[in-house]
């Protein structure tokens, strides 16, 4: 199997030492990893039709319409797509993207905040997990109600803050594209949240379910 790492971006969320983490995993799952730092190789559509996932990790991108349509096209033929935090749902601001990956980053209010992520679902990706204390940003999103929802996290009400009641937000979802799958985890904003034990198992887990359809 091939699994394609795409990176870049802003590099608060360090595009590089986030993904370079996960490669010891993919490898022992027996993928082949192939790098790519431009956006570029969505138009490349043999590579992404030989691909079985691709792993995006791309903040405050720009991209093209036919970047994004290469992309889409590929995922709604079947290759997985994956990733965490702003390197997918703080990407960029095409819509046909935001779309296909089911949610729209609006803000973190608070900064870094102690928080729970909350387990909703009977899923293989969250089995065994129920709650998970986090000290980093909590997302909030216009999420897409077509999107199956693992785990969320919950706003209360904060002086402040002009919100006025507790609000929840998907932190951890997937979804179909076409006959594609795709995972989204909202935490990830540096390597420390990555390296959380239960948020490291949920990723990987969520990457292989996108990639393979019989996990």
């Amino acid at each position: 199997m091939r699994a394609l790492i795409v990176r870049g971006g802003a590099e608060f969320h360090e595009p590089v030492r986030t993904t370079e983490s996960f490669l010891p995993f993919l490898r022992s799952a027996e993928f082949d990893v192939e790098i790519a730092e431009d956006l570029d190789v969505y138009l490349d559509e043999g590579l992404l039709r030989r691909t079985h996932l691709i792993v995006q990790c791309w903040t405050d991108g720009e991209l093209t319409a036919n970047q994004s349509a290469g992309l889409r096209a590929a995922v709604a033929a079947g290759t997985g797509f994956g990733g965490w935090h702003g390197g997918v749902v703080a990407a960029f601001a095409d819509r046909g993207y935001q779309w296909m990956t089911g949610a729209c980053f609006v803000c973190h209010p608070g900064d870094f905040v102690e928080h729970e992520l909350v387990v909703v679902a009977d899923h293989p990706i969250v089995a065994g997990i129920d709650r998970v204390a986090l000290n980093t940003e909590r997302y909030w999103l216009l999420a897409d109600p077509a999107s199956d929802v693992l785990a969320t996290v919950t706003f209360p009400v904060e002086p402040g803050e002009p919100w006025s009641r507790p609000t929840t937000h998907p932190a951890v979802w997937t979804r179909r594209w076409g006959r594609g799958r795709v995972f989204v985890s909202t935490v990830g904003h540096h390597l420390p949240d990555l390296e959380v034990p239960e948020i490291r198992t949920i990723t990987e887990r969520g990457l292989l379910w996108a990639a393979r359809p019989e996990f």
